[in-house]
């Protein structure tokens, strides 16, 4: 791919825009279905729990959380008009129990201790001040809730030749260090591995992940 079709990839990864937004939001889904999956089974979701995602996408895996438990309430917040539209458009099933929340990325608009579970994948390389947005993540935590945070290594990652475009890449190291600067105490640390299909191409990459399972 050239630079400028490179830039407008990382743009719509930030924040996915119009028809091609939508195409871009259909590939997320695609290429980070077993990310969100391992996720949303670290979570440990109980009946009647209120559920947070942040950055949900098209949330064409919202079926997979509701067939988890009973009687739970789902709130996906986005910064993309285009996510939330689809989102939206694609759970008309849920919309008893779901919420879809746009918002400008930085303040999370929820009351304190609002929530259970809170989780988030691929979306921690576009926030603009990491330490204080782990710190709106604590806040609307319960004080026994658990927040999950996925994220691709940094050494797999930078080998994407998109994530030179306005991505800040860690390492596990580099991760744990942010969120010990946070509000947050505890920590666990689990590694995943698992063959995708790039984003650029036809051809097979393996991906390193991190899942962090987060706690008050």
């Amino acid at each position: 791919m050239e630079k400028e079709e490179l830039k407008i990839l990382a743009q719509n990864l930030a924040n996915p825009q119009g028809e091609k937004g939508i195409e871009i939001g259909e590939m997320m889904n695609a290429t980070n279905i077993s990310m969100t999956l391992e996720t949303i089974r670290t979570l440990s979701i109980d009946d009647g729990q209120q559920i947070l995602e942040i950055g949900h996408g098209n949330a064409a895996h919202l079926k997979s959380i509701m067939s988890l438990a009973k009687n739970l309430r789902y709130t996906g917040i986005d910064i993309s008009e285009t996510m939330h539209n689809e989102a939206k458009r694609l759970n008309k099933e849920f919309e008893n129990q779901t919420e879809f929340v746009l918002y400008e990325g930085k303040k999370l608009p929820f009351q304190d201790e609002t929530f259970d579970k809170i989780f988030t994948v691929n979306t921690v390389y576009f926030w603009e001040n990491p330490v204080e947005f782990l710190n709106e993540i604590c806040m609307i935590l319960k004080d026994d809730g658990t927040f999950v945070l996925t994220f691709g290594q940094k050494e797999f990652m930078e080998k994407l030749p998109f994530t030179e475009y306005d991505f800040t890449l860690y390492s596990n190291s580099e991760m744990e260090e942010l969120i010990s600067k946070s509000h947050f105490k505890r920590m666990k640390t689990s590694e995943r591995e698992e063959e995708i299909k790039s984003k650029t191409g036809n051809e097979t990459l393996r991906r390193i992940y991190t899942i962090l399972t987060i706690k008050k």
